[in-house]
């Protein structure tokens, strides 16, 4: 009994989806695009984006706001790189589990995976994918 309260208590505490750090790569197919998105519980985000040319970062930040309605995530970004920038998207979760996700952009069509990482990850350095 002790343990099956011990395990509910786990679940009601653990992070609904997409709560969490996601770390993606390609726009789409081009290893040399990335981005780690933090995800809060309060409906805000800080996404990092890197782009590598020769060996060089160019580096974007945003932040916003997010929700989720069924298999639909709005993205409202309030700024990029501090400045403010208004902007609405919005994504279709197409396949969802506890450590990866794939997603329609659904401004262009296209689709991107990103993978469950620890809240400290940091992107790879841009010699070694570009």
């Amino acid at each position: 009994m002790l343990a099956a309260l011990a395990f509910a208590v786990m679940l009601a505490q653990a992070a609904p989806f997409p709560v969490g750090t996601w770390f993606g790569q390609g726009q789409p197919h081009d290893r040399s695009e990335m981005w780690l998105a933090q995800m809060r519980s309060d409906g805000e985000f800080r996404v990092h984006f890197r782009t590598c040319r020769k060996g060089k970062p160019l580096d974007q930040f945003e932040t916003g706001r997010w929700s989720l309605k069924g298999d639909l995530e709005a993205i409202d970004i309030a700024t990029v790189n501090g400045v403010p920038q208004a902007r609405h998207d919005e994504y279709r979760i197409l396949k969802r589990d506890g450590q990866s996700q794939t997603y329609r952009y659904l401004r262009t069509g296209f689709v991107f995976t990103s993978t469950r990482v620890a809240d400290g990850y940091a992107m790879p350095r841009c010699d070694l994918v570009s």
